[in-house]
């Protein structure tokens, strides 16, 4: 029983690890709301806490940063995603 748990576990958290997605963190926290993921799959997601995380199809993507004022929206290009590989951009740091 103790065997079946464990892999069941296993395979819930690799199943998570794998999944292809863009993440990353704004800064400052309350400095945007969201954030889109332009290129073979298109999709806008939420900024939560200054983080943010988006499923997105492997492909080439810019991601683009909708800020509030008085601050500038802020565009990464050339972000390539990989199958099974979550890109993590790191830390926006929105200007005035």
């Amino acid at each position: 029983m103790c065997g079946i748990v464990a892999a069941s576990v296993a395979g819930l958290f690799g199943f998570n690890s794998s999944q292809t997605g863009i993440s990353g963190k704004v800064t400052p926290q309350d400095g945007a709301e969201s954030v889109w993921a332009i290129g073979t799959d298109s999709t806008k997601g939420i900024i939560t806490s200054g983080n943010f995380s988006i499923q997105v199809k492997p492909g080439t993507y810019k991601v683009f940063v909708d800020a509030r004022d008085p601050f500038k929206d802020v565009s990464l290009e050339n972000l390539e995603v990989r199958d099974g590989q979550p890109l993590d951009v790191g830390e926006i740091v929105l200007q005035k």
